[in-house]
């Protein structure tokens, strides 16, 4: 048992337990190389926040890696639902509907001897947490943040959800160095994301963002940015950013799951725009807190 970890309540492998009390072999191909994929469920109240999006991309990211799926989808929202329910129950939250948290699903291939190949027949393992979701805050909200800029030296599957996150852990780094909220990342002069984010830019009232491909992690927001800007007659384009263009731009955003729509107005200590969030932030900002509301209004009872 690791004390040093908190008792979040989590699943592994058909049980419930807690952080300190749950093991996995040493020879998983989830230790040993990085061989799986994880998906991270924004969860409000006890509503998860575009819970089919996200499995389909988990089941996306499986098929890549020729991982069998080994959950359904009503399995995997019971196994959310029910960590969610723990947690609440573990801080005693008053009013849990008040509770937002976040629940990470991972999938590794399964257990076997050190071998590249991809072994068949093995039995995955399957994870799962829960924790309080951090949004960021109301001075970041107001105020923007800073990100700093690096080549993309990561490898060109980057719209696989994988484990193997040690580039993205690299360029995090870069920025935590640096005191800034993000990494924005170019591959031969073209924005591809951010360590942890995608990243958007703002032009003439247009929301353009990296096209679908390989190099790029379609975030869940990518739809949801398209359905905020259909609402808000806001023009939304996807194709290929320069450099130029980015340190160019009127608005410069980061979304993600624990982000939702981050303003960023400093890039390698430079203002963008005028400096401060622009009105096309305020108006996607605005179309996400309605999407969620209208989320738990949808959730089934």
């Amino acid at each position: 048992m690791d004390a040093s970890l908190p008792r979040l309540p989590c699943y592994l492998n058909d049980q419930y337990t807690v952080l300190p009390e749950a093991r996995v072999s040493v020879m998983d191909r989830g230790f040993i190389f990085g061989d799986g994929v994880y998906e991270v469920l924004p969860v409000y109240g006890s509503c998860l926040f575009r819970f089919e999006q996200h499995m389909a991309r988990l089941e996306r990211s499986l098929a890549e890696l020729r991982i069998p799926n080994p959950q359904t989808r009503a399995q995997w929202r019971e196994i959310a639902l029910r960590l969610v329910a723990t947690y609440a129950q573990d801080v005693g939250a008053p009013d849990p509907e008040k509770l937002d948290q976040m629940v990470y699903l991972q999938v590794t291939r399964g257990v076997a001897l050190r071998d590249h190949a991809m072994l068949p027949g093995l039995t995955p393992t399957v994870f799962a947490m829960t924790s309080l979701l951090k949004p960021p805050s109301d001075e970041q909200r107001t105020q923007g943040v800073a990100c700093v800029t690096a080549e993309d030296f990561r490898w060109k599957k980057a719209h696989i959800k994988s484990t193997s996150l040690l580039g993205a852990v690299l360029a995090r780094q870069i920025s935590v160095d640096a005191n800034a909220a993000e990494t924005i990342m170019f591959r031969d002069g073209w924005l591809s994301e951010a360590a942890a984010s995608n990243v958007w830019i703002v032009k003439d009232g247009v929301l353009i963002g990296p096209p679908r491909d390989n190099l790029v992690l379609e975030g869940i927001r990518y739809a949801l940015l398209h359905e905020i800007c259909g609402t808000h007659d806001i023009a939304m384009d996807l194709r290929r950013i320069s450099r130029e263009e980015v340190f160019a731009a009127d608005e410069v955003l980061l979304t993600s799951a624990t982000k939702e729509v981050l303003p960023v107005t400093r890039i390698d200590d430079q203002p963008v725009g005028v400096g401060r969030p622009g009105p096309i932030y305020a108006q996607l900002y605005a179309g996400y807190q309605a999407a969620k509301l209208q989320a738990r209004l949808r959730r089934p009872t």
